[in-house]
């Protein structure tokens, strides 16, 4: 995986923590560019696609590999 412009891995945190540091780091993104998150939380294969379609940032991608699960959502038109 290395189409992305920035990397977040949100390993071990909890709900909702990981969309609420997607959204930060999101908001430093310009439009186009692409976010690979990486979270630990189950609740993130729900949480996570609701968070971007609530906010208009496409999902890209939805992986999971040795127990972590891999985001990669692109910064969508403000």
């Amino acid at each position: 995986m290395s189409d992305y412009t920035l990397e977040l891995d949100t390993s071990g945190l909890s709900c909702p923590l990981p969309v609420l540091k997607a959204r930060k780091a999101l908001a430093g993104l310009a439009a186009g560019e692409t976010l690979l998150l990486i979270a630990t939380d189950k609740g993130a294969q729900k949480d996570i696609p609701a968070f971007c379609k609530m906010t208009n940032n496409p999902l890209i991608t939805m992986s999971e590999q040795n127990d972590k699960l891999n985001f990669i959502i692109e910064k969508g038109a403000s």
